[in-house]
């Protein structure tokens, strides 16, 4: 499973800011020392890191090369006006559900409750990236790119931000699900 997604290895997270350099000039990433810094202290606390800066100047290159060099699965969440939870959260797959309910009729089935726990159930549930990265994974925590955060509306805004202190997020139907480690999150903004 792990070498089928074409990860180079599995990393251990830098524990030094020069180690956090070397990282990333292994993915042929070529940062400055406060960079470095930033991103070891943010890998170090289990935090965001926030990468603000004018187009192509190479912020979203270093989500991916941490995903590279750490063998960590990559997770985006590309931002723009409108976007919601059903986006970037998770949605309940309807036409599957409503396939199993005409199935359930058809086979004369009257449990209704046993029918509705199972509708609600994570066979039907469509995992968005922000649900993904709360998921474990045996590579790791996967990197989440939250990816021009500035093009996003100030109520998703705020969303997210809830999401990212703890990362947990709550589905009415299923609770509340909590990462057991934090993905490693670089958010970048354009400045727009």
């Amino acid at each position: 499973n792990f070498k089928q997604r074409n990860y180079v290895s599995m990393t251990a997270i830098p524990t030094t800011v020069d180690a956090a350099e070397a990282l990333l000039r292994s993915g042929d990433y070529l940062p400055n020392r406060s960079l470095a810094t930033a991103l070891y202290l943010s890998l170090s606390l289990e935090r965001p890191l926030f990468l603000e800066g004018e187009a192509g100047v190479g912020k979203t290159e270093i989500a991916k090369v941490l995903s590279q060099t750490l063998g960590r699965r990559l997770l985006r969440l590309q931002c723009y006006e409108g976007l919601d939870v059903t986006t970037a959260v998770y949605e309940w797959n309807y036409p599957r559900q409503m396939v199993e309910i005409r199935m359930s009729e058809a086979a004369g089935e009257k449990d209704r409750d046993a029918l509705e726990s199972d509708l609600f159930s994570d066979r039907f549930l469509i995992k968005r990236p922000l649900l993904q990265a709360l998921e474990p994974d045996d590579a790791g925590a996967p990197v989440l790119l939250i990816d021009e955060l500035d093009r996003t509306d100030e109520p998703f805004e705020a969303f997210l931000l809830e999401v990212l202190s703890d990362f947990q997020v709550t589905i009415p139907e299923l609770g509340t699900i909590t990462a057991r480690v934090p993905p490693l999150v670089i958010i970048t903004s354009n400045r727009t």
